[in-house]
């Protein structure tokens, strides 16, 4: 007799949510950048009971047809990708078409959509995968999303939750990390009726001190570096800002959070004679390079990405970080002479000619290739 057999849908979705939607934070992450890849100037996210109950995100972004809402819930339905080169020119920040699929496999979902030359909008009403209710509605333009009681129908998932207090906690801290993304919009969020941020439009200074606080207003120096192939910019704290906890350290690649010990790894050795060794600096640093140089497509939070060249991207770090504190007279004596067994080493030998000429170009801005005496390889 065979064994094998093909999975019903809504068990491979539910599947899927596992990786997907672990807690009420990782929808909240989906749902906050879609809006954003929707063209919206103004996102309001609605949260109850640390989104067990409620997690309604409103934008007022570019909408969607009656058949695009209708599809958007389909597993692998995207308007992201058309080809497999797509995946390597992603400048959006969602493209797997996994996220809606996910949330409806797990969760009650409203959707309500309009686009700006429609009369009319659409509303749809989802359980356990399924079209319960599609009509037209009268709406205002851009998308209003909402998933009610959170794994209402995997029980085990549910008990896996945290505390309120400490799934909120995850909430804020996604919702922190697109907000700094994108200071042109205007964020708010509302936890129980009671209104936690209301984030106006502004600079990215202004969205960190909105963010992390008052006190970094005049604590942080600017970090702002570029060449052919590779940009940086934001801000790093001053050696007094740093604290025992690590909490207050973001990067971003084209605009897309991620996690990176060996980048991190770039920061804090850059400040390993300024600050003890068990304080952690603050940092928000944006990097921008070509899309075709980095795969998005490692994991399924995409939280975690690869780089074509990481030594390099470490390197550039380092010395964009030394460069910004010199440059404020943070710390007059970091070491800018260049290494003669870093030449020797990487990345001048057993390096293509078109990564020779990358660092050359490093050492032609700064004058110096940065030390990177303790970088994990």
């Amino acid at each position: 007799m065979d064994r094998i057999v093909q999975l019903p849908d809504n068990i491979a979705n539910q599947i899927a949510a596992g990786e997907v939607i672990q807690r009420p934070a990782s929808a909240v992450k989906e749902l906050l950048e879609n809006a954003v890849d929707a063209g919206a100037d103004e996102i309001r996210l609605i949260i109850v009971d640390a989104g067990k109950t409620l997690i309604q995100v409103i934008d007022n972004g570019n909408g969607m047809s009656e058949t695009d809402a209708r599809l958007c819930f389909e597993r692998h339905a995207t308007s992201k990708i058309r080809s497999i080169d797509d995946l390597f020119h992603i400048k959006t920040m969602g493209f797997r078409g996994e996220a809606l699929a996910s949330i409806a496999a797990v969760a009650q979902v409203e959707l309500k959509t309009k686009r700006p030359d429609d009369e009319t909008g659409t509303l749809i009403e989802l359980e356990n995968s399924v079209v319960a209710r599609q009509e037209p509605v009268a709406v205002a333009n851009g998308t209003c999303i909402s998933m009610k009681n959170l794994f209402f129908n995997v029980p085990a998932r549910r008990n896996f939750l945290k505390s309120n207090a400490s799934e909120m906690r995850h909430i804020i801290e996604e919702f922190t990390r697109v907000a700094m993304s994108f200071p042109h919009v205007r964020y708010i969020l509302i936890s129980n009726g009671q209104q936690i941020f209301h984030l106006e439009q502004g600079s990215l200074k202004q969205r960190i001190i909105q963010l992390l606080g008052n006190s970094y207003n005049a604590k942080v120096v600017s970090v702002k570096e570029e060449t052919d192939f590779m940009k940086i910019y934001g801000f790093t704290g001053k050696p007094e800002t740093a604290k025992k906890t690590r909490g207050d350290q973001y990067f971003f690649v084209n605009n897309r959070f991620i996690k990176s010990p060996y980048l991190n790894h770039a920061v804090m050795n850059t400040y390993r004679e300024m600050i003890p060794q068990d304080s952690f600096p603050m940092y928000v640093l944006f990097i921008e390079l070509d899309p075709t140089q980095i795969d998005v497509n490692v994991h399924p939070t995409k939280q975690e990405i690869k780089f074509e060249d990481e030594k390099l991207i470490y390197a550039f770090i380092q010395a964009s970080v030394k460069h910004a504190l010199a440059q404020f007279s943070v710390s007059p004596t970091l070491d800018f002479e260049l290494d003669a067994h870093i030449q020797q080493r990487r990345p001048f030998r057993n390096r293509s000619p078109r990564i020779k000429r990358r660092c050359k170009i490093i050492i032609s801005v700064y004058g110096f290739y940065p030390k990177t005496s303790g970088a994990p390889d």
